[in-house]
C-alpha cells in the first residue's frame, strides 16, 4: 500500500476538488471567488504530500501554513467551527479518495492514514485555541486600530484637508505601531511601467524613493508574487534583492503582506524588526488585517480624487459651453441682422431698380452662406467629439492648386503674408470642400494668433502614397502642456475668456476631423521658430472612407465617455491617484 504522503501527491487533485465543492457550501463561504476560497490549503495539502516521519507531529512548517489560513479566515468572517471543520475536511477527502481506489495495493495505509488524521486535530485544536486567543486579546486591538486608520482617511476627504497620499506616513506609523514593529514601507504598483514605487517609509528605515520591478528575485516583487505573507529572519544576509538602505538601517527580520491579497495588484506593505526572529502569527495576521484596511482607504481615496477631477473638469467644460453659446448668438447675430436689414430694404425698393434687388439678394444669400457655414461647423464639431467620422464627398483633386485658391481670397482679406511652396501639383482623391475649410481654418488661426505682420507658409510635401499639408507661423510657442488641448471643442474659448482673440474654438477640432476622415492625423510643433500645424494625409481616402460607412450604429456611452476623459485631461482612474 501507499504512504499517505505518496497517495495524496497522487492524487492531490481529486483530494482538493472533494475539499471545495463540499467546504464552500458553508454559509460564510459566499461571494468568494475560488482563490480567495481556496486561499493557503493546495499548498497546505502539498506540504502533506511531501511528509513522512514527522507525518503527525503538526511540524512549524505546516503549522505556518494553518496559522495563515486562519487568518485569512477571520478577516473573511468565518465562524471558528467553519475553520475547524476546514481542516478535519482534508482528512475525510483522504480517507474517501482512498476508499474508492479499486486497487488495495494503491491505497493509503490505515496506519499512515490515523497519523494523518492525528495532526489535523492538532491543527484543529490549534486553530481554536489561536482563534479564542484572537477574540479575547486581538480583536479589540485590531478595531482600535482600524478606528485609528479610519479616522486618518476621513479627514482627509474633509474639504481643505491635506490629502490622503500626504497623510501615508501617519498611517504607516500606526500600522508600525501596530504590529509591533521597527520600521515600515508602502509601495504603489503603477500599470504604465509595471513596476513598484515606494511611496511612504517610517521608523528608522527612513529612504527615499525607490522602485523594484515585480520579479520574484526582490523582497518586494516576492511579496507581491504570494497571496499570503512573505518573510526575512536577515535583510542584511538574503539572497533576495532588497534596498541597500534598508540593508544598512539596522532591519534584520522583515514580513510583507500582498495589497489586497487576491484580485488585481494595488501595492506592497511590509514591516521590519531590528532583532532577528520570525514573525508570531499574531503579528502576521495583524499587518494582514490593517494593510486590508489601508487598501480599502487607498481605494476610496483614488474614487474621491477620481470623481473631484470630473466635476472639476465637468464645471470647467460647463463654463467653456456656457461662453461658446454667447460667442455664437454674438456671431449668428451679424448675418441675421444682414438678412432682416436687406430684406427692409428690397421692400422699400422701387420695382425698377432692378441693380439695387440684385445687389440686396446677393447680400441675403451671402449671409444666410455664413449662417449655414456656422451651423454646419458646429454640428460636424459635435459629431467629432461624438467620436463619429464626418461623410467626405471625395473626388480627384489638385491640392497645390486648392491651396493656390485659398490664398488668393486669404490675401484678398488679410493682404499678401502667404507664402506656398513645396510641389507644383499634388493630385489625390481628397474631398476639395473639406480640405478648403481646414486649410482656411489653420489660416485664419495664423492670422490671429501669430506674430502680427510676418509671413505665414503654406507648405505641401508628397512622398510616396503620404501628403503633408503644413501652415507655419512665426510668434510666441504655445507651451507643451496646451498642445494636445488645441484639438478639443471649445478650447480656445480659454484665450477668449483671458483677453484674447474671440472665437468658437471649433477650428482645430474640424482639422482634427477632417484629417482622421481621411484616414490621416492633425499635428502641431511649436517652438521659438513658430508654430506649424501639419495635416498627414493618404493620397486615397476611399478606403477609410469605406470603413467609416461600415460602422452603422452610434457610439457607445462607454466609447463617448473614454473619449471625453482623453481630452479633458487625466480623469480617469490612473495609479493611485490620491492627491
Amino acid at each position: 500500500m501507499l504512504s499517505v504522503a505518496e497517495f495524496i501527491a497522487k492524487h492531490s487533485g481529486e483530494i482538493l476538488q472533494c475539499w471545495f465543492d463540499e467546504a464552500s457550501r458553508a454559509a460564510s463561504s459566499r461571494g468568494l471567488d475560488r482563490p480567495e476560497f481556496t486561499n493557503i490549503m493546495p499548498t497546505y495539502v502539498s506540504a502533506l504530500a511531501e511528509a513522512h516521519s514527522d507525518l503527525g507531529d503538526f511540524p512549524r512548517d505546516r503549522r505556518k501554513h494553518i496559522e495563515s489560513h486562519l487568518a485569512s479566515r477571520i478577516r473573511q468572517g468565518f465562524l471558528v467551527e467553519e475553520i475547524v471543520d476546514e481542516i478535519l475536511l482534508v482528512g475525510r477527502c483522504v480517507d474517501r479518495a482512498s476508499d474508492a481506489e479499486c486497487r488495495p495495493d494503491q491505497r493509503a495505509a490505515p496506519a499512515d492514514r490515523e497519523r494523518l488524521r492525528e495532526e489535523l486535530y492538532r491543527a484543529a485544536a490549534a486553530v481554536s485555541d489561536m482563534f479564542m486567543k484572537h477574540m479575547v486579546e486581538d480583536e479589540q486591538d485590531e478595531k482600535r486600530y482600524g478606528r485609528l486608520l479610519r479616522d486618518i482617511a476621513s479627514d482627509a476627504l474633509q474639504e481643505g484637508a491635506e490629502p490622503f497620499r500626504a497623510r501615508l506616513n501617519q498611517a504607516l506609523t500606526l500600522i508600525m505601531e501596530g504590529v509591533g514593529a521597527n520600521s515600515a514601507a508602502l509601495l504603489l504598483y503603477r500599470p504604465a511601467s509595471m513596476d513598484l514605487v515606494s511611496v511612504a517609509t517610517v521608523g528608522i528605515e527612513r529612504m527615499e524613493e525607490y522602485v523594484v520591478g515585480l520579479a520574484p528575485s526582490s523582497f518586494a516583487g516576492k511579496v507581491a508574487s504570494h497571496a499570503d505573507a512573505t518573510s526575512v529572519e536577515d535583510a542584511a544576509t538574503t539572497q533576495l534583492a532588497i534596498p541597500d538602505g534598508l540593508r544598512r538601517s539596522g532591519i534584520h527580520s522583515l514580513v510583507g503582506v500582498r495589497l489586497p491579497a487576491h484580485r488585481t495588484l494595488s501595492g506592497v506593505l511590509y514591516v521590519g524588526l531590528c532583532e532577528q526572529r520570525p514573525f508570531t502569527a499574531r503579528e502576521v495576521r495583524r499587518l494582514e488585517a490593517l494593510g486590508e484596511q489601508l487598501t480599502l482607504h487607498l481605494d476610496n481615496a483614488s474614487l474621491v480624487a477620481s470623481l473631484n477631477q470630473k466635476v472639476d473638469a465637468l464645471r470647467v467644460e460647463r463654463e467653456l459651453r456656457e461662453r461658446f453659446v454667447s460667442v455664437l448668438a454674438h456671431d449668428l447675430r451679424g448675418p441675421l441682422s444682414a438678412v432682416k436689414m436687406a430684406t427692409s430694404l428690397l421692400t422699400m425698393t422701387p420695382d425698377g431698380q432692378l441693380p439695387t434687388l440684385d445687389e440686396q439678394a446677393k447680400r441675403i444669400g451671402r449671409n444666410i452662406d455664413r449662417a449655414d457655414r456656422m451651423v454646419r461647423d458646429l454640428l460636424d464639431a459635435n459629431r467629432i467629439h461624438a467620436g463619429e467620422r464626418l461623410p467626405l464627398q471625395l473626388a480627384q483633386c489638385d491640392l497645390v492648386a486648392m491651396a493656390r485658391a485659398t490664398i488668393e481670397e486669404l490675401t484678398e482679406l488679410h493682404g499678401a503674408r502667404f507664402v506656398l511652396t513645396g510641389e507644383e501639383h499634388t493630385f489625390g482623391v481628397w474631398s476639395e470642400e473639406e480640405l478648403r475649410r481646414s486649410l482656411w481654418n489653420l489660416a485664419t488661426n495664423a492670422i490671429k494668433y501669430g506674430a502680427a505682420g510676418r509671413p505665414i507658409t503654406v507648405r505641401i510635401d508628397a512622398t510616396g502614397d503620404r501628403v503633408l499639408l503644413s501652415v507655419h507661423n512665426e510668434g510666441v510657442p504655445i507651451p507643451e502642456e496646451e498642445q494636445e488641448r488645441l484639438f478639443v471643442p471649445f478650447a480656445r474659448a480659454r484665450a477668449t475668456h483671458a483677453g484674447g482673440p474671440r472665437g468658437w474654438g471649433l477650428g482645430l477640432t474640424l482639422v482634427r476631423g477632417t484629417a482622421e476622415a481621411h484616414g490621416g492625423r492633425a499635428t502641431v510643433k511649436s517652438d521659438a521658430t513658430g508654430t506649424a500645424f501639419s495635416m498627414d494625409l493618404p493620397r486615397d481616402a476611399r478606403p477609410f472612407q469605406a470603413q467609416a460607412d461600415d460602422v452603422t450604429e452610434a457610439p457607445s456611452l462607454t466609447r463617448r465617455l473614454q473619449r471625453d476623459d482623453e481630452e479633458l485631461g487625466p480623469l480617469g482612474r490612473r495609479w493611485w491617484s490620491l492627491d
